[in-house]
């Protein structure tokens, strides 16, 4: 059977897609919108939020918006008919630098009185509504506003607390956060401190301890959890301890074993003769540890900090290593035997290929974890003795100093460093051993 071939005055056949086909793109293109928008409100909204703030010249005081207080007095005492007493308002506003606008106030008069004279801005409801529009309020502007009123005999024999009623007082002020007014001065604070390049170095010789700490514990229980001896299972249950424990409580373990005074620590090296005066393990920056005949300072607080957070997170890595070890065949491992490769040949000719992959995911992930890391830090040193990190000063600036707009930018500024090693990562690591 001969077949046809196109020749090449034909024009070549396109496929169209069927209204079966267009119907079914339509259905998952609506099925998935609803996970898109919870993506962009989770995690793209917050984003951009933080990048904007960090471009705005505001302050944590400009996030409370300013408002007008009114305070009411009454002055005079009716004891007659016709007898005068004065409705009296104090308003200020409470902001020092931002202005209030269109300002409007409003109070019942109790019946029986009768105002008599109003000011300008002022008019009295039939329901005894007293409604005045005082217009604008400049920052720290303070107005009495005086209502004469005359006492009715009705009010004297069944007099009412004009105070009784509560003042409302409304109002409307400029939002900083929706102005277009954009400043760098929030990066050049924070670049201008003395400290940065410290803080930055800090962060940097943290996380990588960190990660690389964690990585090896968890290396090593991972090697030790996948022979077979009683009682294996209670003991990779001890070993989750660390990683489930609320970082409080864990932290707060540390702290108490590690004080200077009357930590468990300090009392054993003291009896067992090692040091001579209790060591302040979170409040010492640095000591100088002889090595070789060299005096080499060894950061003392920054160390113990990163022994935590090597200690706590190991777990993680302990279960996703294990759980690649046991998946490796034993088939390899027996001919290894038979050959005489001894345990050591065999972990580094066939086991650790075969975790390369498992790792350099942990790595990432723990790497970007550490970077972020805020409370561990804060719980155990507060950021003292070496320890600030970027996500302390985050934490400073924003909250301690009030500076939102710097601590944004702090902010900012992880977010670059951990995008860019996000992408040195990605162009590194081969797909068969990355994500």
């Amino acid at each position: 059977m001969t077949v046809a071939q196109p020749s090449a005055g034909d024009t070549p056949l396109v496929h169209k897609p069927g209204r079966l086909s267009r119907r079914e793109s339509r259905l998952a293109f609506g099925m998935t919108l609803p996970s898109v928008f919870m993506v962009m409100a989770i995690v793209l909204f917050p984003l951009l939020a933080t990048f904007w703030i960090s471009v705005k010249p505001i302050e944590l005081a400009d996030l409370r918006a300013p408002e007008v207080r009114a305070r009411e007095q009454v002055r005079g005492d009716a004891t007659a008919a016709g007898d005068e007493i004065i409705l009296r308002y104090k308003l200020r506003n409470s902001s020092r630098d931002k202005e209030v606008l269109s300002v409007r106030l409003s109070d019942v008069v109790p019946a029986g009185l009768t105002p008599s004279g109003l000011d300008a801005r002022c008019q009295l409801a039939v329901d005894r509504v007293l409604s005045c529009d005082l217009g604008d309020f400049e920052p720290g502007q303070s107005e009495t506003l005086d209502i004469p009123v005359q006492a009715s005999q009705g009010f004297i024999d069944n007099p009412v607390n004009a105070k009784d009623s509560d003042v409302s007082v409304s109002g409307s002020s400029v939002n900083p956060l929706l102005t277009t007014e954009l400043t760098l001065d929030n990066f050049r604070r924070v670049f201008a401190v003395r400290e940065f390049g410290t803080v930055l170095w800090t962060t940097f010789v943290y996380t990588i301890g960190g990660t690389a700490g964690a990585l090896i514990l968890g290396l090593f229980a991972a090697l030790l959890l996948n022979q077979s001896f009683a009682g294996r299972a209670v003991f990779r249950g001890f070993l989750l301890y660390p990683f489930v424990a609320p970082v409080i409580a864990a932290a707060f373990t540390w702290v108490v074993l590690l004080d200077p005074f009357s930590g468990s620590l300090n009392a054993l090296l003291m009896q067992m003769g090692a040091v001579d005066a209790p060591i302040n393990f979170f409040g010492v920056r640095s000591v100088d540890v002889q090595i070789f005949g060299l005096t080499v300072p060894v950061p003392m607080a920054l160390s113990v900090v990163i022994a935590f957070e090597a200690w706590r997170y190991f777990p993680l890595s302990f279960l996703f290593i294990l759980a690649r070890m046991q998946s490796i065949p034993q088939d390899m491992y027996e001919a290894a035997d038979m050959d005489g490769a001894s345990p050591f040949q065999k972990f580094w000719a066939l086991s650790l290929p075969q975790l390369v992959g498992i790792m350099a995911v942990l790595f990432l992930l723990r790497f970007i974890w550490t970077f972020n890391k805020f409370d561990d830090i804060f719980l155990l040193t507060g950021g003292n003795a070496g320890t600030r990190t970027l996500t302390v000063q985050v934490y400073e600036q924003a909250f301690a100093l009030s500076t939102l707009g710097a601590g944004a930018a702090v902010a900012v500024l992880v977010f670059v460093l951990l995008a860019v090693f996000a992408t040195i990562y990605f162009r590194a690591m081969p797909e068969e051993e990355g994500l």
